[in-house]
């Protein structure tokens, strides 16, 4: 691969002061390169950042040829930055590219870019409490013309955006509605892509149940509609008899880097976890007799994201009081004291980018 050419912006822009929003505030720079069929990815360059000029027949926006990622950069108590677990969302990107016929990454050459891009901006990276950088990936097609077939051209970007919390009420417990009309993904189809059309598909419902003061969907299965698959923005974890389940992977649901981590923290820490088929029905007998101890979802944006209230149909069940659960706050507590560099990380999980 080609050396990173770097461009420095000649207009800086005014760093963010007090709470952040999240995903709403960009950095000086971004990293991009570009594909071409015979050729290969090439020009790999860190620019100022900018908008892309996107022809009206561009494939993308007609066929929807594209995938992302996300992840985080965190500023320790002793200024070093860091990442968590980079090479495991460049390997997820590459299980995207393969189910969109996307052209593969270099897995090591990506994360490096990931670090320089990072580092020249390292003084965007925010040390307030819960704050940190997020970096979000993403390639699209940008062949031009009309015609359902996989593109010729690629273009890879990373962007960095300095963000507070992603859900505004912070660790508090947020309230949920399993969704028994609309299906997200099934198996053999898309659900295990982090690629925009699936979100999308989740739009209609995510509606609804935010009309209904719900935060967010929990999606069932698509051909039996009777398991519990993950929620819109994250994978989903209950705590029933004192056992820890969580949905079995698939390949209609996100292979969560998050979700890995906390399976790995639970056992490290003597705790058992099933990955198995949950069915709805399971879960809110356990939820009416008092055997579903504590619920919770899981993914890079919340971390950990305690769950207060499900609520299916005409069943509508508080977790734990609405408090939040003692082992969604050891697993918030651990993780993030790992990815701040807080605390020892075992597992080798945390990559040091500067000082």
């Amino acid at each position: 691969m080609e050396k990173i050419t770097v461009e420095l912006t000649k207009n800086p822009k005014q760093k963010p002061v007090g709470d952040l929003p999240f995903g709403k505030i960009f950095t000086d720079h971004m990293f991009v390169m570009e594909y071409e069929a015979g050729k290969g990815w090439f020009n790999p360059r860190i620019v100022p950042y900018g908008p892309f000029s996107m022809d009206p027949a561009g494939v993308v926006l007609h066929y929807g040829q594209e995938i992302f990622e996300g992840l985080k950069a965190y500023r320790s108590p002793n200024g070093e930055i860091r990442l968590f677990r980079p090479e495991q969302n460049y390997m997820r990107m590459n299980k995207s590219c393969e189910r969109l016929s996307i052209p593969l990454l270099d897995v090591d050459f990506c994360v490096e870019a990931t670090k320089q891009l990072v580092e020249l901006d390292k003084d965007w990276v925010p040390s307030t409490p819960d704050s940190s950088l997020y970096i979000r990936p993403f390639i699209f097609a940008n062949d031009v013309g009309l015609g359902v077939h996989a593109a010729k051209n690629y273009i890879f970007c990373i962007i960095l955006a300095p963000s507070g919390p992603y859900y505004p009420e912070g660790l508090d417990p947020v309230k949920i509605m399993i969704e028994d009309e609309d299906v997200r993904a099934v198996r053999g189809g898309m659900g295990y892509a982090k690629t925009g059309g699936n979100y999308a598909a989740s739009l209609r419902a995510g509606e609804r149940a935010l009309e209904k003061g719900y935060s967010q969907v929990l999606w069932l299965d698509g051909v039996e509609r009777k398991y519990i698959e993950e929620v819109g923005a994250m994978n989903v974890f209950f705590k029933i008899n004192g056992v820890i389940v969580t949905p079995v992977l698939q390949g209609s649901i996100l292979d969560g880097i998050t979700r890995k981590s906390c399976i790995q923290l639970l056992r490290h820490w003597g705790y058992t976890v099933e990955e198995r088929l949950l069915s709805v029905d399971e879960l809110m007998g356990a939820a009416a007799d008092g055997t579903l101890e504590e619920a919770f979802g899981s993914g890079t944006a919340a971390v950990i994201s305690p769950i207060g209230v499900l609520a299916y149909g005409d069943q509508v069940c508080q977790i734990n009081n609405g408090d939040i659960g003692e082992v969604s706050q050891k697993l918030y507590d651990g993780l993030t004291a790992i990815q701040w560099g807080k605390a020892e990380d075992p597992f080798g999980w945390s990559v040091k980018v500067c000082d």
